[in-house]
């Protein structure tokens, strides 16, 4: 049933009235004082207590004059907050499947986390407070999967901007911190064993590759051939001419590795999921002071097979009864199995001398992804002129990140000095990523490949990116405790550098002169063996493509200044302003002068600087409520690979991609007010609305050329974005079910979001078009009143579970739920594509015991227990096109622990 959008409002205020009632009943007696602190958290009134979030970035939680047990209510900004307790709840184990469970937030491909149904390029991601770069070439935002919950000691969502952070903040910055000095020395070993219904024990498809693939790290079997790197250091396109002869492009050709990565194979038997893990740290004790290290690393093996179906829709048609509708110009049946490996270590060293801390961080990630794909289905099917096709891919992904940190915390009496530095390094190697494209011959009742006709081609791909970060800070505070009230100051100076080099080269093999029909139908090995390219002109050839190299930078400097007051008893406020600047450019590099002169290679250069001011007003106006109003201004940069018109195939949406390097900056006004009821011991109620108003929005569009399906980007003129979100936590004492229930109680964890999102256009407005620059309508691309992509009206998490006090005992059920919302802006004409995350049920068991004195943690899990599909789609009337539609399967997974 849908409900008109303002009863969704209206249910969650009758939610929060209703819920709030029994606390305002009690409340109607005013003369009754606020109850004292418990006696654990009792402190003197006239002393303030400080609580540091590691990392902040300065961001220093300060309340001053009431002691308020709870960490999210102390911080004087929306805050949630994921302690290692939190996270080990839900049993995930990288942290972007942990935030999910955040109120108001929601994760797209299970990496890249929306909050408050603004993608991510309107999220910014620090670790310990500092910037980290992103492997992935299509986003400049880390994506969350490659962090191992293991590593981790809390997450920080902060959903209201406070200017100690950057000022790209749209949707929240998520602050991971990874462990410090320990409190006590340990070491744990864990392993892990999971299979998952659609895949594990199921037919899938795979390639030969490397021999030490199953490790993450190629054998050498796919280094670059040196005539390939020639042609690309050279500038030389390969092509039969002025470049090349015909013999030597046949011995460049004969180089590349074949069989090793052309040749898939049906595996009847995909194996299981597993996966180890070890932890360990020390602290000693010398004088006033402590220093000591942890350690954590982790490797895992994954397999998951994707089947399901992926249309094009050729535009829209009157059907029967004289209805628009959609008719599919492309229906294909595809299968895709990965295989990913997962190498993660951390390793930091800490030294806490009083209030002083020291710490020195390093983190490392190998992540990569083995992929075979196929597919089987017809193209033109409107036109008369139906082909039936095969064709089938290979790619190996590997990203890794390097980081290295160190952050210094310093405090004496009323002064605070905060100091930190990283460099850190990302990589992603694409080598190989291989398509082979057959059509079915009437004439030889069979599929060929002559490397000629329409839909006949084998090609190959490299591409390789590599980005650096260095980034530094300083905040210094300084608190005045005499006056009228206390008052703390606070100003820092931040500075990061981000550079980029990113490249695709894109390869087809053609044929010197038309091949015999015996040979166009073997498989793509022989094809393309050395016999076949000596004896038939067989011979690779460079595809003209946009600028397949670009340099990329970033340089941000900024200062800011905000003081803390607390005018009044229970009364909060923090205030400042920060400048930032910024200076982008990429450059697009042209290696083969293939398009000189073109608006293809048009450099981007943004140099904008923004005054970004904010303000939070904390009341606490009773001992367990209060509420909060927050108003700021922000900016969103475009990504590096949003404004690099280099072309791009994305993996997780089966589609080329590409940048428009005419986009501008958007700019945001941000306002929210927040109640929050803290009625119990880990027990709370919030409630709260906001809005923000998006000037030049970066949208993702599509269309349709030649045949393929593209995605880019283009501003909006502009967009609104508004919504409420209700969060309730409620602990039920079970001592009164008898004695095994004696240290048991059963808790309920709910919260909902409701999205609205409008992008505003209007006659007279204009945007640019990638790669010519053309300035064209707005109206011609962005459609009035439509939803920001990425974004869902409404979000659900409910947990429930049993947890036991005395020991480690906790049995939990996680329910998820998004509504639909836009993946992509739909090509010229039609529909938008609709992406469907729908409901997913998850069951987490936790067990501690002891075994000969050792600590032993069981745990058990059951993911996606409703076996949702993954499904987008286009609709129009009676007629649906499932651009992206396959099964996930239900996932098993058991592990052990063991800590000495």
């Amino acid at each position: 049933m849908n409900m008109p959008k303002p009863l969704h409002i209206l249910l969650s205020t009758t939610m929060l009235a209703g819920m709030a009632a029994p606390a305002f009943a009690q409340a109607a007696a005013p003369a009754a004082p606020p109850a004292p602190p418990a006696a654990e958290d009792a402190v003197p009134e006239e002393e303030p207590v400080d609580v540091s979030i590691p990392g902040g970035g300065g961001s220093e939680i300060v309340v001053i004059g009431r002691r308020i047990p709870n960490t999210v209510r102390l911080s004087r900004e929306v805050v949630s907050v994921l302690s290692q307790a939190d996270i080990a709840r839900t049993g995930e184990g990288d942290i972007a499947g942990a935030l999910k469970r955040v109120t108001g937030l929601s994760v797209v491909g299970g990496r890249y986390v929306y909050v408050r149904g603004l993608g991510e390029r309107y999220s910014l991601a620090l670790l310990n407070g500092l910037p980290i770069p992103s492997p992935d070439p299509l986003r400049r935002v880390v994506p969350l999967d490659l962090f191992p919950t293991s590593v981790l000691a809390s997450s920080i969502v902060q959903k209201s901007y406070s200017v100690n952070f950057p000022g790209e903040f749209g949707g929240g910055v998520i602050n991971l911190t990874t462990r410090a000095v320990p409190k006590e020395a340990f070491f744990t070993v864990g392993g892990s064993i999971g299979a998952n219904t659609a895949t594990t024990g199921q037919l899938g498809y795979v390639y030969a590759g490397g021999s030490t693939d199953w490790t993450g790290f190629d054998s050498g079997i796919r280094n670059l051939p040196a005539g390939v790197r020639a042609s690309q250091d050279s500038g030389k396109a390969l092509a039969v001419g002025s470049n090349y002869t015909l013999s030597q492009l046949q011995t460049i050709t004969a180089s590349l590795a074949n069989a090793e990565t052309n040749v898939i194979f049906r595996n009847d038997n995909i194996p299981v999921n597993w996966g180890a893990n070890m932890s360990g740290g020390r602290a000693w004790d010398i004088g006033d002071g402590r220093i000591g290290f942890v350690f954590a690393a982790g490797f895992s093996n994954d397999w998951q097979t994707k089947a399901g179906k992926q249309q094009l829709s050729g535009g829209v048609a009157i059907g029967t009864g004289g209805q628009r509708q959609l008719n599919a110009d492309q229906d294909f049946n595809f299968a895709s199995t990965e295989f990913r490996s997962v190498l993660n270590g951390l390793f930091s060293v800490g030294a806490e001398f009083g209030d002083h801390k020291i710490r020195f961080s390093n983190l490392y990630v190998n992540d990569t992804i083995k992929e075979a794909r196929i597919q089987a289905g017809t193209d033109d099917i409107n036109v008369g002129n139906d082909r039936l096709l095969q064709r089938n891919a290979t790619a190996l992904f590997r990203r890794q990140l390097i980081d290295t940190q160190v952050v210094g915390e310093f405090k004496w009496d009323n002064l605070t000095l905060e100091l930190r530095g990283t460099y850190a390094n990302t990589k992603r190697l694409s080598p190989y990523e291989r398509n082979n494209n057959y059509a079915f011959s009437a004439q030889f009742k069979d599929f060929v490949n002559d490397l000629r006709s329409p839909g006949q081609a084998s090609t190959v791909a490299f591409s390789r990116l590599n980005e650096n970060v260095l980034a530094g800070g300083i905040d210094l505070g300084y608190r005045v405790r005499d006056g009228a009230f206390p008052v703390r100051f606070t100003g820092g100076y931040a500075y990061t550098k981000s550079d980029r080099s990113s490249e695709r080269f894109d390869y087809r093999y053609q044929s010197n002169a038309a091949l015999p029909g015996g040979v166009t139908q073997q498989r793509p090995d022989f094809l393309l063996s050395d016999f076949n390219v000596y004896t038939y002109g067989i011979n690779l050839q460079s595809i003209s493509t946009v600028s397949p190299r670009y340099e990329a930078a970033l340089t941000t400097q900024a200062g800011y200044a905000q003081v803390e007051m607390e005018p009044a008893d229970g009364v909060q406020i923090v205030g400042g302003i920060r400048y930032e600047s910024g200076r982008q450019n990429v450059t697009p590099v042209d290696v083969f002068n293939s398009n000189p002169g073109s608006a293809f290679n048009t450099p981007t250069n943004i140099n904008r600087g923004y005054w970004l001011p904010a303000a939070t007003l904390t009341w606490n106006f009773m001992a367990d409520m209060q509420l909060r109003f927050a108003v700021s201004k922000t900016v969103a940069r475009p990504q590096f690979r949003e404004l690099a018109p280099q072309p791009y195939f994305d993996t997780e949406s089966d589609r080329l991609s590409f940048g428009n390097q005419f986009l501008t900056n958007s700019e945001l006004i941000n306002a929210e007010a927040r109640y929050e009821w803290y009625f119990g011991r880990d027990e709370k109620l919030s409630a709260g609305v906001f809005y923000k108003d998006i000037k030049n929005p970066i949208d993702a569009i599509a269309f349709v050329q030649g045949g393929t399906f593209q995605t880019t980007f283009a501003n909006a003129p502009k967009a609104q974005l508004y919504g409420a979100e209700i969060e309730a936590v409620k602990y039920f004492d079970l001592g009164g079910w008898g004695d095994f229930f004696a240290s048991r109680r059963f808790f309920i964890s709910a919260n909902y979001t409701f999205t609205d999102s409008k992008i505003q256009v209007k006659a007279g407005d204009t945007t640019r078009f990638p790669l010519s620059g053309a300035i064209v309508p707005a109206t011609d691309i962005f459609l009035d009143g439509r939803p920001l992509t990425g974004q869902s009206d409404h979000l659900v998490n409910l947990q429930l579970g049993f947890q036991d006090e005395d020991g480690l005992s906790e049995q939990t059920l996680l329910f998820n739920y998004a509504s639909t919302r836009a993946a992509f802006r739909g090509p010229a004409g039609q529909p938008d594509l609709i992406e469907k995350p729908g409901i997913r049920l998850d069951l987490v068991i936790r067990q501690g015991f002891k075994v000969f004195g050792h600590e032993i943690e069981a745990k058990l899990e059951g993911r996606n227990l409703t076996n949702t599909r993954y499904q987008e789609f286009q609709t129009l009337n009676a007629s649906r096109i499932d651009t992206n539609t396959y099964v996930l399967g239900r996932t098993f997974q058991a592990s052990v622990s063991a800590k000495f």
